[in-house]
């Protein structure tokens, strides 16, 4: 028992390392939970737990014991069992998830934490939206140039701690003028440090892929300027442009597809499209496409068919469906940090 104990106090400490990462938010040392003596013993054997205080408010965590077996709709029905107890949140704390147990967790609207993967919590999302307008209001958002570099970065098919910020501009088409600014953004907003070896600029990552994503995401805008309804004419195919939007995040999910395709395009390739012809719909009709104007490239991941996940997720973030939003947890499980 001592021997568990300690394991679930590991489990619990990972939660508020994770939160801390996460959010920004330093969570007070972990106590007993006050009323679990007061649970029947079904709900004792199947949990251990403990009480944080989050934002200010009392949350109970409930660490499921590994030799029980329960279905999640289990873990559903006994949770709120304790919720009724508790008078407050009650987070189910577990060390790993499958992605379609995170999926089913999200529809069931189970509140859960998996340290150092994924973090759910519904019962506080209005807490959680106000504290990260507050943060945001705080931090002045990265330019295109500077998210399309640090997207880009976090997104190589290997993970470079320490990388040439000129290599990426040039790959880019960015200036010497926009590298500079992009350099003095990354590093004031504390996403990496720049040190010189000769002529060679190099800036070190604070952290792995995952922490920094999450860590600039209160920075990072949806890269959408404009959206336009065009026609489906064969010209359309000679500008460069990816699957986006819903028709993106039906390629990485159990999503249907939408009945109007979503490309991207950057604001220079649309500028040339309207100069050679092309033209904005007032309304779709058949065979339309909706095209959205990016304030950056779509392409920063080279060979892909559609946008990036890091670009398509800023993209639908505020998308109200909760399909959508199950469906992009789908695709951060996908992203190989």
């Amino acid at each position: 028992m001592l021997d568990q104990k300690s394991v679930v106090a590991a489990l619990v400490n990972a939660v508020r390392r994770y939160i801390h990462e996460v959010l920004g938010i330093a969570v007070p040392e972990a106590k007993p939970w006050a009323h679990e003596k007061n649970l029947p013993y079904f709900l004792k054997d199947a949990f251990l737990f403990s009480e944080i205080e989050l934002l200010g408010q009392p949350i109970v965590l409930a660490v499921g014991r590994p030799e029980t077996k329960r279905t999640l709709s289990d873990v559903r029905t006994w949770l709120n069992r304790v919720r009724e107890l508790a008078g407050g949140p009650v987070i189910y704390v577990t060390e790993a998830l499958a992605s379609y147990e995170r999926r089913r967790l999200i529809e069931l609207k189970v509140p859960f934490i998996v340290p150092g993967n994924q973090l759910y919590v519904p019962d506080l999302g209005l807490d959680l939206r106000e504290y990260f307008r507050q943060r945001a209001a705080a931090v002045e958002a990265l330019s295109p140039s500077a998210q399309a570099m640090l997207i880009t970065a976090l997104l190589r098919h290997v993970w470079e701690e320490e990388w040439r910020p000129a290599k990426t501009a040039a790959e880019l088409g960015y200036t010497p003028m926009t590298l500079s600014r992009v350099i003095k953004e990354l590093t004031g907003a504390g996403i990496a440090s720049l040190h010189v070896e000769g002529r060679s600029r190099w800036l070190r990552m604070a952290g792995p892929p995952q922490a920094i994503w999450e860590r600039a995401k209160p920075a990072l805008r949806t890269p959408i300027r404009n959206t336009f309804w065009v026609a489906d004419y064969t010209a359309l195919a000679n500008y460069p442009r990816r699957l986006a939007g819903m028709s993106a995040l039906a390629r990485h999910s159990m999503l249907a597809e939408p009945r109007w395709p979503v490309y991207a395009i950057s604001t220079a390739d649309w500028k040339a499209a309207t100069e050679a012809g092309v033209r904005e719909l007032p309304e779709p009709v058949a065979g339309a496409q909706e095209w959205q104007v990016w304030s950056y490239t779509p392409a920063l991941v080279p060979g892909e068919p559609t946008v990036d996940p890091l670009s398509l997720t800023l993209s639908l973030q505020d998308n109200a469906d909760d399909r959508v939003q199950i469906a992009l947890d789908e695709l951060q499980g996908k992203i190989p940090w």
